[in-house]
């Protein structure tokens, strides 16, 4: 494994500039990892300097695009089968934020679908999406789900790390994260690999050989 020490900021601007050469008319970028990881913070740090360089941003949380809570806690509130398996509505976000992204896509995607707190859509209004224009989708266990994406961050945490770092309350996810890391392998899948778990102080795992 070959890791480089990075600053958050060169982090930051690393990816920007990754996404930036991408071929096409739009850009579909995930920012996977664990909520440990923080994606949702390391995806608004990527925004303004991509609107820096012209291109508009859609910023989408997976936490956005959950199952009816009647799907997703069909098996209880803390089954880790059901969080890796059905909590997330991946068919609805490749329809309404990925495939309108593609070469031939319409542009105009939806930011939000379900509303977890009020268990029903928030009804928002779709985006339109100029050209060069980039949609970042931040959250945990979106690769390996066939889900088209452009470019794919991976925010790794070690298993120590992880089970440190994650609260009490969200300690019974772990079994799905170990899963994911044995069955899915993100971060051999994604094009982008950074090592996040000692905080302030990022690393780029430039070869996992």
């Amino acid at each position: 494994m070959h890791v480089r020490p990075i600053s958050p900021e060169l982090l930051a601007a690393e990816v920007v500039e990754r996404i930036d050469a991408l071929p096409g008319r739009w850009a579909r970028v995930a920012v996977d990892g664990a909520p440990a990881a923080d994606t949702g913070d390391f995806a608004e740090a990527l925004v303004e300097p991509l609107r820096s360089l012209g291109r508009e941003v859609a910023r989408v949380r997976t936490a956005d695009y959950l199952r009816p809570a009647s799907l997703r806690l069909e098996h209880g509130h803390e089954d880790p089968d059901s969080f890796y398996e059905s909590w997330f509505d991946f068919k609805a976000l490749a329809r309404e934020v990925l495939n309108p992204l593609s070469p031939s896509g319409s542009g105009q995607v939806l930011p939000a679908f379900w509303d977890a707190e009020a268990d029903r859509s928030p009804r928002l209004p779709r985006t339109t999406l100029p050209e060069r224009g980039v949609a970042i989708v931040d959250g945990p266990l979106l690769l390996g789900a066939g889900l088209a994406f452009d470019f794919a961050v991976h925010l790794w945490l070690p298993q120590a790390a992880l089970e440190r770092r994650t609260p009490e309350p969200d300690r019974w996810t772990l079994p799905a994260f170990r899963r994911y890391a044995g069955e899915v392998g993100p971060e051999r899948l994604a094009d982008y690999v950074a090592r996040v778990d000692r905080p302030g102080r990022p690393a780029v795992i430039d070869s996992l050989d």
